[in-house]
């Protein structure tokens, strides 16, 4: 059973930063892809940043030159780094991993850490 544990949520005030962290446990399998996913409420989840095993990244256009992702997927990690955050930027943000085998992909997800931006 894989678990992905975030940290790092929490009250900040427009323009502040916070770092977030994201570690897999249990049992491991070979995770291709590990990004930030999140979801405000009354709103679908959509994609923040995901980074791939040979570290190729992607962002949302909304935090793009904001937010950055880094880690290892290698070694199971990635983080958030979240600069200038917005009100809109509230949200809980969920870790997530994408493992393929073969023809079989499989996603795992972390419980989610709540992300506050207000004065």
């Amino acid at each position: 059973q894989v678990q992905l544990v975030e940290s790092g949520g929490g009250l900040v005030q427009p323009g502040g930063s916070l770092r977030l962290s994201c570690a897999a446990s249990g049992i491991i399998t070979r995770f291709n892809v590990m990004g930030w996913y999140r979801q405000a409420p009354g709103q679908q989840r959509e994609l923040v940043a995901t980074m791939t095993r040979g570290g190729s990244t992607n962002y949302a256009d909304s935090v793009k030159g904001r937010f950055t992702i880094s880690g290892d997927v290698a070694k199971n990690t990635v983080y958030l780094q979240m600069n200038s955050l917005k009100p809109e930027d509230t949200a809980v943000y969920y870790c997530n991993a994408y493992s393929l085998m073969g023809d079989y992909g499989s996603d795992f997800w972390g419980e989610g850490t709540l992300v506050t931006v207000s004065s």
